[in-house]
């Protein structure tokens, strides 16, 4: 299998810690070289391990912010 290449460009935030000490994750990612996408997954205390996320463009995390926006919680 191929690896991976990533660099975090931006941690925007942790939003939860499980009990083994890793971290979900909102971030800025570069994934092999492309432009940075928005990105929600579990991530190892050094980053050197995630989990399976979820990637996101600008245009998602808008949409996603009326979303959540109109929640009522």
């Amino acid at each position: 299998m191929a690896e991976i290449k990533f660099e975090i460009t931006e941690n925007i935030g942790t939003l939860s810690e499980s009990g083994k000490g890793w971290y979900k994750e909102f971030n800025l990612v570069s994934w092999n070289d492309r432009d940075p996408k928005y990105d929600i997954r579990d991530w190892s205390p050094e980053h050197e391990k995630m989990g399976k996320g979820v990637t996101l463009t600008r245009e998602e995390v808008v949409e996603l912010k009326k979303l959540l926006n109109s929640l009522d919680i």
